[in-house]
Formats: C-alpha cells, sequence, structure tokens
C-alpha cells in the first residue's frame, strides 16, 4: 500500500464546488453512474492496457477528509473574501463515509476506445468528488503499461529493464510508473524503493562515475569484482567501447572465480558496437555473458536494432517509457452516464459536441467481449444493463454507423467490468502484481497479431449494442430540439 494516510485534497477545486452545490441543494445522496473511459487509441496503437486499478482501491479504502483538510477547506475564500463552504458542510465531508459500488476491468487487460474500464455507481456527491482522482490514477498507469507492452513486444522475449527513475515526473510518477511498466511486461527496475514496496526484482549496474572514480578502466571493473562478484554487468563505453570489452575480458579471464554477467554500451551505434562485441565475447569463450544496452531507447528503436541484426539481449529502457514519449498523457474522462430523479427512476444522460468522437454514451454501462474458437478476441460490445439484451444482437460502430456487426449462435463471451466495491464494501482482492503481470501476458496472447502492429494496426471492432445506440441518437435529437 503506498497511500496509507487520506489523499482527499488530491482534487481539482470544482469536484469540491460542485460537491457542495449538490450539498446544498439536498441532491447529495441522490444515486448517480459516472464512467471513466478514453476516447484515443495511445501511440497510434490499437488498444491500452488496463492499470492502476490496485492503486485506486488503495486510495479509496483510504478516502476520508481529515482535521487538517477541513482546516485548510475552512479557510477558502470566495472572490469577494467570504468563506468559500459553509461550516455545515465541512462538519458534513468531516462524517462522508464512502458507500459506492465500483466495476472495473482487472488489471492487464486490453481496452479499447470508449470502453468504461471503471464505472462508478452511487450518491452522486461521492462519486463527483472520486473524478479528478481515478483519472490521475488509471490515466497515468494504463498509459505507462501500454507503453511498456510495446517496448516489450519490440525486445522479442528480450529482458528489459526499467530505468526511469531519474526522468519520471516526480516521485510518485517514477514509482507508479515502474508498477505500470512492470504491469506491461518488463521484467525488472532500477528503482529500489518500488522494489521494496510493489516486490518487482531490482536489477543494475554501475555508472561511470564508478569508472572515472579509479586510475584506468581496468582497475575499476577489477575494484567493481571485488565489491559485486556476483553481480558484474561491466559499463564499457567510459571513453571506447571496444577497448573497454577488451579490458572487461582481461578482468575476467584473471578473474575465474567472478562470472562476467554482462557488458553494457550506453551509448555509440549499438547494432554495429553490439555485432563486434558478440564477436570479442565469444572468441574469448564468454558465450553467455550478455550485451546490455541502453540510452534513449524506446520500441522503435528497438525494433530497428533488432532488424539490423543488433547482438543486443538485455534492454534499460528509461526516459522515453516513463515519460510515455510519443503521447504524453491518456485522454481518460469521467463522464455522468446515468441519474436517478426524484421518483428512483433512472435517467440516462449523455453529452454531445460539434465533434462527433466527445459525444458520450447513456447509461449504466458494460463491455462484453466475444472470443473466436481459437480463444481470440474478436469484437467487444458496449450495452446498458439495465436495458437488458435482445435475442439477436447487432453492435453498430458509435463513429460510422454503417459500420454493423451481428453476433450469431452462441459466441464465448466475458464481461470484462467485475465488481471491486459494493456499497462501499471491498469485495475483490487484488491479485499480487506478478499475477497481474501474468495476466496482461496472457491477455496479449488473445488479441490478433495485426492489432498488435506499431504502424497502422488493424482495427478491433467495439460496437455499441443497437437499442443503446438508437437510444443514444434519440437522447441527441431531443438535446438538440431543446
Amino acid at each position: 500500500m503506498i497511500y496509507q494516510t487520506s489523499l482527499a485534497l488530491l482534487t481539482d477545486l470544482y469536484e469540491l464546488t460542485m460537491a457542495y452545490g449538490y450539498w446544498k441543494l439536498g441532491i447529495m445522496d441522490r444515486e448517480a453512474v459516472f464512467t471513466l473511459f478514453f476516447r484515443r487509441r495511445p501511440f497510434q496503437g490499437s488498444f491500452a492496457i488496463a492499470a492502476g486499478l490496485e492503486s485506486a482501491i488503495d486510495f479509496i479504502k483510504n478516502f476520508k477528509f481529515e482535521e487538517s483538510d477541513l482546516s485548510y477547506l475552512e479557510g477558502l475564500k470566495t472572490f469577494n473574501g467570504k468563506p468559500l463552504f459553509e461550516k455545515a458542510f465541512l462538519d458534513y465531508l468531516k462524517a462522508l463515509k464512502f458507500t459506492c459500488d465500483i466495476d472495473a476491468m482487472v488489471e492487464g487487460t486490453p481496452v479499447f476506445p470508449y470502453e468504461p474500464l471503471i464505472r462508478v455507481k452511487g450518491p452522486i456527491l461521492q462519486a463527483q468528488l472520486l473524478e479528478s482522482s481515478l483519472l490521475n490514477i488509471i490515466n497515468y498507469q494504463t498509459l505507462i503499461a501500454t507503453k511498456a507492452s510495446r517496448v516489450c513486444a519490440a525486445a522479442e522475449g528480450d529482458e528489459v529493464m526499467e530505468f526511469g527513475l531519474r526522468r519520471a515526473q516526480g516521485i510518485d510518477g517514477s514509482l507508479s510508473g515502474a508498477r505500470a511498466s512492470y504491469i506491461g511486461g518488463c521484467h525488472s527496475t532500477s528503482n529500489v524503493l518500488a522494489g521494496k514496496i510493489f516486490g518487482i526484482p531490482v536489477r543494475g549496474t554501475h555508472a561511470h562515475s564508478w569508472i572515472m572514480a579509479f586510475d584506468s578502466e581496468e582497475e575499476a571493473f577489477d575494484a567493481y569484482c571485488d565489491v559485486m562478484p556476483n553481480n558484474c554487468i561491466f559499463l564499457v563505453d567510459t571513453y571506447n567501447s571496444i577497448e573497454g570489452v577488451k579490458r572487461a575480458i582481461n578482468v575476467a579471464n584473471r578473474r575465474k572465480e567472478v562470472k562476467m554477467v554482462g557488458v553494457r554500451l550506453d551509448s555509440g551505434d549499438l547494432a554495429h558496437l553490439s555485432i563486434q562485441i558478440r564477436k570479442m565475447l565469444d572468441d574469448a569463450g564468454y558465450h553467455d555473458t550478455l550485451i546490455m544496452a541502453s540510452n534513449e531507447l524506446d520500441e522503435v528503436i528497438i525494433r530497428d536494432l533488432k532488424k539490423q541484426g543488433a547482438k543486443i539481449n538485455l534492454w534499460g529502457v528509461g526516459t522515453n517509457l516513463i515519460t510515455a514519449k510519443g503521447q504524453p498523457a491518456l485522454d481518460g474522462v469521467y463522464k455522468l452516464s446515468a441519474i436517478q430523479n426524484e421518483k428512483g427512476e433512472w435517467v440516462n444522460k449523455l453529452k454531445i459536441s460539434e465533434q462527433l468522437v466527445k459525444t458520450t454514451n447513456p447509461g449504466i454501462l458494460q463491455v462484453r467481449r466475444y472470443f473466436n474458437k481459437e480463444g481470440m478476441a474478436v469484437s467487444d460490445m458496449i450495452y446498458d444493463v439495465e436495458m437488458g439484451l435482445p435475442k439477436t444482437l447487432e453492435l453498430i460502430d458509435p463513429l460510422d454507423p454503417s459500420i454493423r456487426k451481428k453476433m450469431e449462435g452462441d459466441v464465448d463471451h466475458k464481461d470484462l467490468l467485475i465488481p471491486i466495491f459494493l456499497r462501499g464494501r471491498q469485495v475483490y482482492d487484488s491479485p499480487n502484481l506478478r499475477e497481474i503481470r501474468e495476466n496482461t501476458q496472457e491477455q496479449l496472447k488473445r488479441v490478433p497479431e495485426p492489432m498488435r502492429r506499431f504502424l497502422h494496426p488493424q482495427p478491433y471492432f467495439v460496437g455499441l449494442e443497437r437499442e443503446l445506440y438508437e437510444l443514444k441518437m434519440r437522447l441527441i435529437e431531443k438535446i438538440k430540439r431543446a
């Protein structure tokens, strides 16, 4: 657990002013449904990898307004210098207990645009207060897990080390990023605190400063053998990579009791150098010694190095992974999709826009994934759990209604949103992080290969159930006529 104290004020101010409005109008307990989803495919790929749920659970379990939070809120003023919030509202927040239902996709699930990753159902004031925090947690970890899955796919089974601590966006970015990278497929991290908190294997070598601290490169390697006889990966490019490898081999030949695990390159023509170095190591009898590369790597560079015949088999990926190079943020949003009226009847809600991509889906939504006989995912359906499902299912592309697909017969399927909290009580036990990582790998096997391409991936069909689509169209027309 990271969030062992409340982070109730990790929110945008307007969440609190809206909560105040619901309370002041006496509708704070009106049941509402919000869905968290994203609109655009990250990195121009086909899908994202859902991540961050365990961190969100941790956050929600510890959600409460502490005395220091309330004191701070009491001191906030309006533009004319009056208190922003009434004391009675702050007393209400002090006694607030979380009672929402939350359903979510498990971590490691491939997810597509417009599909709810999380559905929150409960008193509108409570559900509203979760918006900014859930987006902060889920958006970032989903983005980094997705980037990591791409990097690891490019590495084609080689070990990938997450190396991003020093370039991460702050302390929490480094921790959450290391966690999400492991979910996405990385084998280890250099971040020792992340290793302690999450149980991620930690790996590391030494820096150029170690070499520079000694009178010669060979002396530095020899000294490293003394202090790390079972963890000798030598950084060989401080002065000259080829000469550095020669000196590493000399030390390894002299220190037979020490195993030279690998050599690391952090600069230069990685493909050309690794080919030369592999031959040098093999000629010297060090066939099992790994060649590690770092230096601003990402999935595109790794893929290109592989195509060039690079002999690298251990990859340290830092800045471009932890900062999600190519897409600095996931455009996840959290939108109201249904609310009960005074009679307790559900009223579907949506936001419309001149841009069709920004028009949301109404209802209490669920995602159903369909599989073929080989167990490969073939399409997803978004449907309303309150409306039920007709016998004949037709899926309609929400952005292009001319694209439709009928689901005939008894097709293998699975609903992806599962209960996490029920009336505020946690009913889901998170698996350990290694199990989550393994789930990611299993789920990725069910995504057809053409959909996993980096460039121009084959689209995956996600459709609205026909009756939900027709309801959405009626609501749009109603709003436009109003």
